[in-house]
């Protein structure tokens, strides 16, 4: 369908109540199988949104997006939904995944749930199998683009070209005001520490680098807009820096309005305007949200600027599980990058990131908390909060428990459970019972096995009978002050051990960076303009967890790795080379690690270890499969494992070579 008949049919039909959820069309492209009792919907839900809303103002720039003929800011998202084929056999619950930068796919569920994913992050380049959403560029009053600076970051680079891109890879959707390098900076750097502060740092002369493709012509190239070439090459042993003055921002933080309708109106609506069928119509009668990291992020954001509450004001989640994500996103911001890790000058941690109206007195801002808004409509959901040790030590999660002081533990309110995975790397790893594990590039410690997956199962069941029957989860479990469990970063006060040839974590905990950034930038909404580059104004203080003999953290859940372990396991690694050499090693997302015990004690003696072996441990096989049926079981019946899970854990150790 034309646009024009498109805008015709809304106006000759009228919107009726799915106004309300802002999804005047939906295009159904493919239905297809999903598994022998499933088929997988897909295609993409048309929305518009009333900028003049109080529900939508709070979005950067939508004043400032084109309109159509109602004076409304269009979108479109892709959309991908399973449900079972015969509905009668469905739950009643609908789960959200938040697709991580348009990554995801919705799948089968074994309880009857209905799966759905859908396109939240509007810089992100659509491909066959990935889930987007296209929002408009804000201009302007008087239709004139509007500019803003601009960093971009880049390592480990080849040859002489280079495309603009921002983290992870995507390409940069901002392009360059001016072609014109005088009016632009790029560096090199030797060495960079994790508040940005860098060393042997060189100015290249603009006569020397143009924004160009250098790859099939000689310097200077041809001019392109979207990559830059330098005359003798990038040294790939360097960290190279570009700031520069761009235009056309994205409008980005209507994703989160788009994902709300689009819940909604699988939830509440019948039809579209046009008369397509909501295909799960009358079958939902609770919804959950999940995210893992980033996903986790953008679920914080939407609880924080109210996107749980739909037009009509209903509740859009009745769950939510932000996984293993310790800030917001950064979304609702002129020329945002919701794609970014947690290197300089990317922000998510300004806002009020705990659940618990709390004064933020390290930065003078007053008690606020993400959940205020949802509170004042009655809209907040039941929620899960999950994260690990990498969390802690590579994404500031510990700033979400005590604040900005780090002097007190913030309470959380009756609606939110949290639970701490110990000694994991972000997400955790893939399990198993090796008594060695695979090297990690550039990091000084092997891999950390220790699963997050199988408890997070666990933990996500007991929501949903939280969310539908009000059935109790177990009780909270994380680290605190109050408790001991929350230390300084400092070998003595974590108890960490002295293991030879292993590095101390002391010092190693990525920093907690605050930023001046302008006047038109909201902090308790983690949202606006920022004006100019961010300004460092010094680190706010942040703790670790406490460990035991053996380096093990001792707050929250423990994995039967943790409570039968085969070594110290991390949430921590130390970089090896490059420009970060020696601070945390990141990667795309932080590294744990894994530091296998002796096997004999004569083997612990002769090195040094002050770790028992395994044989000290365990006597044999026999006692070492005791220690995880042990541990297995007490994890089933405090609530956090399945017993399915539980059996094939237990099958694993069984098979694995530990004292055999």
């Amino acid at each position: 369908m034309s646009r024009a008949r498109f805008l015709t049919a809304i106006l000759v039909l009228g919107v009726g109540s799915v106004a309300h959820a802002n999804v005047v069309r939906l295009e159904i492209v493919t239905v297809e199988p999903a598994g022998p009792a499933h088929e997988r919907v897909s295609g993409k839900a048309y929305g518009e949104l009333d900028p003049a809303d109080p529900k939508n103002a709070v979005i950067t720039d939508i004043d400032l997006a084109p309109r159509n003929e109602r004076g409304k800011v269009e979108y479109v998202a892709t959309f991908s939904l399973v449900k079972p084929k015969d509905m009668s056999k469905a739950s009643g619950v609908l789960v959200y995944t938040v697709v991580n930068r348009g990554n995801g796919s919705a799948a089968p569920n074994a309880d009857g749930h209905v799966t759905l994913v859908s396109g939240w992050q509007g810089d992100v380049v659509a491909t066959a199998d990935n889930q987007t959403i296209r929002v408009p560029v804000a201009r302007n009053r008087d239709g004139s683009s509007i500019t803003g600076a601009l960093v971009l970051r880049f390592t480990n680079l080849k040859g002489n070209t280079t495309p603009l891109v921002i983290p992870r890879n995507q390409p940069s959707p901002y392009p360059p005001v001016s072609l014109d390098t005088e009016k632009a900076t790029l560096i090199s750097a030797t060495a960079e520490n994790p508040t940005g502060v860098k060393s042997g740092v060189v100015k290249m002369p603009a006569s020397d680098w143009a924004f160009a493709d250098c790859s099939a012509t000689p310097f200077p190239g041809t001019p392109d807009p979207t990559r830059i070439c330098v005359r003798n090459g990038f040294d790939p042993a360097l960290l190279y820096e570009l700031q520069y003055t761009v235009k056309d921002p994205l409008v980005l933080g209507i994703g989160l309005a788009a994902t709300r309708d689009l819940g909604s109106f699988f939830k509440y609506e019948t039809q579209d305007a046009a008369g397509t069928a909501n295909p799960i119509a009358g079958r939902v009668t609770h919804a959950i949200a999940e995210g893992s990291s980033q996903s986790g992020t953008f679920l914080r954001l939407s609880l924080l600027l109210g996107f749980n509450q739909d037009e009509r004001g209903r509740m859009v989640w009745d769950g939510m599980n932000p996984h293993i994500a310790a800030r917001f996103t950064d979304l609702n911001r002129r020329f945002a990058f919701p794609g970014g890790l947690v290197w300089p000058r990317e922000l998510g941690h300004e806002g009020p990131v705990w659940w618990t109206p709390w004064q933020d007195v390290a930065r003078g801002r007053p008690a606020a908390s993400l959940l205020d808004r949802c509170r004042a409509t009655s809209t907040c959901p039941k929620i899960v909060e999950t994260f690990g040790s990498a969390e802690v030590w590579g994404l500031r999660q510990s700033f979400t428990l005590v604040g900005t002081t780090a002097k007190a533990d913030i309470p959380i309110p009756d609606n939110v459970r949290r639970y701490y995975f110990a000694s994991v790397s972000h997400g955790g790893g893939p399990g198993g019972f090796a008594v060695s594990t695979n090297p990690v590039a550039a990091c000084a410690l092997a891999s950390n096995p220790a699963p997050v997956g199988p408890m997070r199962a666990a933990l996500m069941k007991g929501l949903a009978a939280w969310v539908t029957k009000n059935t109790p989860m177990p009780a909270s479990r994380y680290p605190t002050l109050a408790d001991g469990t929350l230390v300084p970063n400092t070998q003595r006060a974590m108890g960490f051990p002295a293991i030879p040839g292993a590095p101390s974590p002391e010092g190693l905990q990525h920093p907690l960076v605050n930023y001046d950034l302008g006047p038109q930038f909201r902090y308790n909404d983690q949202s606006g303009v920022v004006a100019s580059l961010p300004v460092v104004t010094g680190t706010l203080p942040q703790l670790v967890v406490r460990v035991d003999a053996d380096g093990n953290e001792v707050g929250g859940i423990r994995s039967p790795l943790l409570m039968a372990p085969l070594g110290t396991y991390t949430g921590w690694n130390v970089t090896t080379s490059g420009v970060h050499k020696g601070n945390l090693c990141m990667g795309g997302s932080p590294i744990g690690g894994f530091i296998p015990f002796a096997k004999t004690r004569a083997e612990r003696m002769a090195s040094g270890d002050p770790r028992p072996s395994l044989e000290e441990r365990y006597k044999d096989h026999a006692g070492y499969m005791q220690a995880v049926r042990t541990a297995a079981d007490r994890l089933v019946h405090e609530g956090f494992l399945l017993r399915d899970d539980a059996a094939a854990m237990v099958a694993q150790a069984e098979g694995s070579g530990v004292l055999k």
